[in-house]
């Protein structure tokens, strides 16, 4: 049976780039156990099929005609009840490798999936655009490390065809969010940011919370965010930048693993068990540093502390000098919609003085934040 009737990629490629991840041992052979599961179905099927083909070659029709000549009336063809039986399963939609492959599919992490794979997985749903989510995929495709893109480049990192990309950027083009100066390379257009802006207006909290979070960040003399959750990531929504700690710099739209953040952790904390448990089944576990909780059963136990804590410290583990406290934004109903941190330089700020100086103040802005985004 060939491979390519199952996953999308070869299965050696993608158990390697799977365990890659760091998940846990569990997660590891429950997902081996998928794949295999999935392989030993799709080669019983292809052993029918290949079964009933020979079946319908000429010299098995003069068989059977001889068969009929020398049987007798009412008596049972010999083996033709287990072959109905195998049709009848061959048939089923279960069966289709299709169907096999995008089982197989949604049992991967989303990190080990192309763009291409994940909006495949929609196939069959009527209401999913996927001209749309290709056009999504695309404008993502750049950042500020690939500002300028070709169309190859842009195909290799969404796996869609070339000529679906050359079509995105002449759509995109028409719209004022792309342009290219020589046809060949692209990059985006300040039209873009309206789709970002979109969401930041409709926001109260994002919207009226800069004053606050410049007064916390005036006091503390430090850098302060407040970021709410996407995926597996956090999201910045609103930032007060005081000095720069980290190797990138952040700004409204940054997005950081949400696993080995202050902020992430917070609103990991309030997710309910189920979502907890598909969450941190997507998350790709990497560590940053030598310090970075890369597991997800200690994971959980931070968490539990952090939900009975009411705050979050993460000590280096995103990178190197870099010591933040984080604590929850809550709505009207006590949800946590969003979360507020404090970033310092590790041999500048000690966790004591995390504690003593800036936790009040963070609580206080908090909790004023709160009451404006009701």
């Amino acid at each position: 049976m060939a491979l390519e009737q199952i996953p999308a990629r070869p299965i050696i490629e993608i158990l390697g780039a799977y365990r890659s991840t760091s998940c846990s041992l569990y997660q590891f052979i429950r997902f081996l156990m998928v794949v295999s599961r999935e392989i030993r179905m799709a080669a019983t099927f292809s052993n029918t099929g290949s079964r009933q083909r020979a079946s319908s070659r000429p010299a098995s029709k003069q068989l059977d005609s001889r068969q009929q000549v020398t049987s007798k009336p009412g008596s049972k063809r010999p083996g033709r009840a287990g072959l109905g039986s195998k049709q009848e399963v061959q048939n089923t939609p279960a069966a289709r490798p299709e169907v096999l492959r995008k089982r197989v599919l949604n049992s991967l992490p989303a990190s080990v999936l192309t763009v291409s794979e994940q909006i495949n997985q929609h196939t069959g749903d009527p209401n999913f655009m996927t001209s749309l989510a290709r056009g999504l995929a695309v404008i993502q495709a750049f950042s500020e490390r690939q500002r300028e893109l070709t169309v190859s480049q842009i195909s290799a990192k969404t796996g869609f065809s070339r000529a679906a990309v050359r079509r995105c950027l002449y759509t995109l083009a028409k719209l004022g969010f792309a342009a290219s100066d020589d046809s060949t390379h692209f990059h985006l257009r300040p039209r873009v940011l309206a789709l970002g802006h979109s969401y930041i207006s409709s926001m109260p909290l994002a919207a009226m919370a800069q004053p606050i979070l410049e007064n916390v960040s005036h006091i503390l003399h430090e850098s302060c965010s407040i970021a709410t959750l996407d995926r597996t990531d956090i999201v910045y929504i609103a930032r007060a930048n005081v000095t720069r700690i980290m190797s990138i710099d952040l700004v409204v739209g940054s997005r950081l693993p949400a696993f080995c953040t202050s902020m992430g952790r917070v609103l990991m904390a309030d997710l309910p068990s189920e979502k907890l448990d598909e969450f941190l089944a997507r998350v790709e576990f990497k560590r940053y540093t030598v310090r970075t909780v890369a597991n997800a059963e200690k994971l959980r136990q931070i968490l539990r502390l952090v939900q009975r804590n009411g705050y979050c410290i993460v000590d280096q583990e995103l990178e190197s000098g870099l010591r933040s406290m984080a604590v929850p934004i809550r709505d009207s109903a006590g949800r946590v919609v969003a979360a507020l941190n404090v970033g310092a330089h590790a041999q500048r700020v000690a966790i004591q003085d995390l504690l003593v100086r800036f936790l009040p103040h963070l609580k206080s802005a908090a909790q004023e934040l709160s009451l404006v985004g009701r």
